[in-house]
């Protein structure tokens, strides 16, 4: 425990959850001013909207503050003439929101390069990555600018692969959690292991500290995973309830109404296997059996996701969280942070 507070430069073990376009520099300058790891998702960012995040968290907060990036796995398409085929099948949803089929753009990403360079410039505490391994380029750089690196391990061999590529910490991320399912050495539906089996596996493999991530929302999952072995807790869905952060109110009741048994682990809303709850939307594009690859449908289903946000219409939007979220009973991000510290076990 001790040894992830000065490794991160924080004061409590706790880590605020990288949302792929559900950050909000409020919420993780919140988390950061109250002593734990404050994360800001980057995904699909340029290296200009990178730099003037960057100068709106440090606007946000004095303290340490992590960034996260998406490692390209080899297997993204880029646009291509599917694009249309694959957009009208999608035309009642933009129909909903009022907006025109997207056109095909130039591409759907930023390039990691140009991401990188500006995360170099932003200068955070901490990088942290999923779906892959960081390059050894990165990895030295980071080293070289002081920069923590912290990888994501969905099963015990990535973990495994992510310790020898040089990472300073793990996050062992169970089958539980809310979001992307972020495996990458085999298929995702093949790497669904459970917080509780995972974390002491990961434990006992790897000799750099181990943040559990997944089914983890008040002291007494904190309290579970030092028990596992894990040295820090990582949250999600807790914090994507609070008024901080960027989800809307359709977001937030969805996640207070939700049973555990009632999120899906779906790839309808992106290509990707990720965890949230079975919304109008979700229903309808599985029955289709009409889903684009990585990241074409996430592309597609962003622009009218986007559109139903802002009309706060949440049978339309991407509703991530986890098989916690029964347990997500405060509003702020300093109650949660206060409840999640209460299970930190006191060092002896």
């Amino acid at each position: 425990m001790s040894d992830l507070r000065a490794l991160l430069g924080i004061e409590h073990p706790i880590i605020l959850g990288p949302f792929g376009g559900l950050s909000s520099t409020v919420l993780t300058g919140a988390v950061s001013d109250a002593g734990g790891l404050g994360s800001f998702g980057l995904y699909g960012y340029d290296g200009d909207r990178i730099r003037a995040t960057g100068a709106e968290l440090r606007a946000a907060t004095d303290r340490p503050f992590a960034v996260n990036i998406w490692i390209p796995t080899g297997d993204e398409v880029e646009p291509n003439p599917q694009h249309m085929i694959f957009a009208q099948a999608l035309q009642p949803f933009y129909e909903a929101v009022g907006i025109e089929v997207p056109a095909r753009p130039e591409r759907y990403n930023p390039p990691l390069e140009e991401q990188l360079e500006a995360v170099w410039e932003v200068a955070p505490a901490v990088l942290s990555v999923v779906f892959g391994v960081p390059s050894a380029d990165i990895v030295d750089e980071a080293r070289r600018r002081g920069i923590r690196i912290v990888g994501t391990a969905t099963t015990v061999a990535e973990a495994v692969a992510l310790a020898a590529a040089g990472v300073d910490a793990v996050v062992a991320t169970g089958a539980e959690a809310g979001g992307h399912r972020v495996s990458f050495l085999r298929p995702a539906e093949e790497s669904l292991v459970g917080t509780f089996a995972l974390v002491p596996q990961v434990v006992d493999a790897v000799d750099v500290p181990v943040i559990a991530a997944g089914g983890v929302a008040d002291r007494r999952g904190v309290a579970a995973a030092f028990a596992l072995g894990a040295a820090g807790v990582q949250v999600g869905t807790a914090f994507l309830a609070t008024a901080e952060s960027a989800a809307n109110d359709a977001h937030r009741d969805a996640i207070r109404s939700t049973a555990a048994d009632e999120t899906v682990l779906t790839r309808a809303m992106s290509g990707r296997l990720a965890r949230g709850a079975r919304n109008r939307v979700v229903r309808a594009i599985e029955a289709s059996g009409t889903i684009a690859p990585f990241p074409m449908q996430n592309w597609l289903t962003g622009r009218f996701r986007t559109a139903a946000g802002e009309q706060n219409l949440g049978a339309l939007q991407s509703l991530w969280m986890g098989q916690a979220a029964p347990l997500v009973e405060y509003d702020t991000a300093a109650e949660v942070f206060a409840e999640l510290a209460a299970g930190v076990p006191a060092e002896r």
